[in-house]
């Protein structure tokens, strides 16, 4: 009986990440819709800030309880931190909930026979995706942290946004620099969220090209045949 159920487990937990992934999605949004009111909208507006905060804390809360059934039903106890890392990362970090789209585009797989897209078009969507949610992210965190430093380069939202956008592409004119410390961490973070993300872009991207090349080398007549 403990071996069934212990082979039952990882299918259980197989089962609750396809049903609640997409949920998830929207509850992300809704927790980034709140950072970026809590953030963005005057300290003198009431009650939006207010109400900001309690949908910020409210989605939070929702992270923690999927967090603890998904540590429960792998049945891995302590390794479930090792194993499933990103998820603890994610949890302390909602703000990277983005990188957790691929578990989103699988979950709505699992429901189909085979994909609607190419492998090719999968990464560059997934990267695409998660590079403007990203920046998005790390744009409202850099803000928050910077514009009420008299020495800070970053003053607007629009600081942030620009900065965030140089950082993404590795480009860095030096013009927008966080100089807070909790502005650097999320300087950190975004520069190696964006160095891998634009590696898969720009390798998906190579790939695809030498494909099509190859296809076209391949439907050519040899010469002199």
């Amino acid at each position: 009986m403990s071996d069934r159920s212990a082979d039952s487990t990882p299918e259980r937990l197989r089962r609750w990440e396809q049903r609640t992934e997409v949920p998830l999605l929207g509850v992300s949004l809704l927790f980034l819709l709140g950072y970026a009111v809590r953030v963005l909208v005057p300290e003198d507006t009431e009650p939006w800030r207010d109400l900001a905060l309690v949908l910020v804390g409210a989605t939070w809360l929702v992270f923690v309880a999927d967090y603890v059934v998904r540590f429960r039903l792998s049945g891995l106890r302590h390794r479930f931190f090792r194993v499933h890392w990103l998820d603890t990362v994610v949890l302390l970090l909602p703000l990277l909930r983005p990188l957790r789209l691929i578990r989103v585009y699988t979950a709505v797989q699992q429901r189909r026979e085979q994909p609607r897209l190419s492998l090719y078009a999968r990464v560059i969507s997934y990267a695409g995706a998660s590079s403007l949610l990203l920046g998005f992210s790390a744009s409202l965190a850099v803000y928050h942290q910077e514009h009420k430093v008299p020495d800070s380069t970053i003053h607007t939202f629009g600081d942030a946004v620009w900065w965030a956008c140089e950082t993404l592409t590795t480009v860095g004119y030096g013009d927008a620099v966080p100089i807070t410390p909790g502005g650097r961490v999320v300087a950190a973070g975004l520069m190696m969220c964006g160095l891998a993300l634009l590696g898969a872009v720009t390798g998906s991207f190579s790939s695809w090209l030498l494909q099509v090349f190859r296809r076209e080398d391949e439907k050519r007549p040899p010469e002199g045949g």
